[in-house]
């Protein structure tokens, strides 16, 4: 068997390279990530002499082509741009990766052929609910550049199913956290942050609430759904846990034995999501999966790998790159 998981040096696609590894033993499994700032080979060093990695764009379509000459017989599709502040300030990275890209893989599934092709998606094209929850079926609403690429490229992937017959499943997962995330984002922000006695800043009120889904969990859902899952389907992935983002930030300095007094409350993100949300019964009615970790659970699983993996963190987040973009959005906060 031969598996393609584009972005797999990032945060899900490395934990799920890890499990592929040892779940498909035997198969040629091919990593192909741009190392852009978020994409880290130490992610996959426990795995390094198990796979073929080749760092190259998702764009790249003389690169792409060579790979689905191979006859890929699944593909799971990470790569993209995937950080929101991120995509205030540069939209065109995002449309150009996220569209773009998935447009070169889809059109090489189309040409060379594969078994199934998993589009891994975002509840955020969705955009916000207050109450009640979205379907598969809702309409696309995004709010973000971010959001909108996402939408683009699920929207490019289910036609290519339609008229072109590529067995394409897309999934939409609500938050993940985790091991391995880059520390830009929310919850591994709060735990470096805390470790680091530094502020942690919080959106408005901290009132936005998240569905958050522990990226093992994240994993063995996007294998079930090829092993499992239907062509041409749309699947829910979420968890049914909801927590505001205060309470997050609340929760992990508990944990790490922190004042409250450290979070900080910064100016709102433009047109910040109120809330996500979404019925996932589809997926466990076609292929049996349902979340097992518990929020608390899996806060305290990726406390302890950013505890016992600073070195990693600390180097990312001592990068000129990581301060950049940090200045951009939070000012001198920290």
């Amino acid at each position: 068997m031969k598996i393609l998981i584009t972005g797999g040096a990032g945060f899900i696609g490395s934990n799920l390279v890890h499990t592929v590894v040892k779940k498909y033993s035997g198969s040629k499994i091919i990593v192909l990530d741009a190392l852009t700032y978020a994409g880290n080979p130490e992610n996959l060093l426990p795995v390094k002499d198990k796979i073929k990695f080749i760092k190259g764009d998702i764009c790249d379509e003389k690169i792409v082509e060579d790979i689905f000459r191979e006859k890929i017989d699944i593909v799971f599709h990470l790569a993209a741009e995937s950080h929101v502040d991120r995509s205030i300030y540069e939209p065109p990275k995002f449309l150009r990766t996220n569209v773009f890209g998935t447009y070169v893989l889809l059109e090489n599934a189309k040409k060379y052929g594969v078994g199934v092709f998993i589009h891994v998606s975002t509840d955020e094209v969705y955009g916000s609910i207050k109450k009640g929850y979205f379907t598969e079926n809702s309409p696309m609403n995004p709010s973000s550049p971010y959001s909108a690429s996402k939408a683009g490229a699920d929207l490019l992937a289910q036609a290519y199913s339609k008229m072109f017959g590529v067995p394409v499943i897309v999934v939409r997962p609500s938050n993940n956290y985790g091991p391995y995330q880059y520390p830009e984002k929310f919850i591994p922000l709060c735990i470096t942050n805390a470790l680091e006695d530094k502020p942690i800043p919080i959106y408005g009120k901290g009132l936005n609430v998240r569905d958050w889904l522990y990226v093992q969990d994240c994993v063995e859902g996007l294998i079930t759904c090829a092993e499992k899952g239907r062509k041409g389907e749309v699947y829910n992935m979420g968890a049914g846990q909801e927590r505001r983002n205060i309470d997050v930030a609340k929760l992990i300095l508990k944990k790490l034995g922190k004042p409250e007094k450290l979070i900080t409350f910064v100016k709102d993100r433009p047109a910040h999501d109120f809330r996500y949300a979404m019925k996932s019964e589809k997926i466990k009615r076609h292929t049996g999966f349902k979340p097992k970790v518990k929020f608390e659970e899996g806060i305290e699983k990726t406390i302890k790998w950013y505890i016992e993996n600073r070195k990693i963190w600390e180097k990312i987040k001592k990068s000129p790159e990581f301060e950049e973009h940090k200045k951009r959005i939070y000012g001198d906060l920290f």
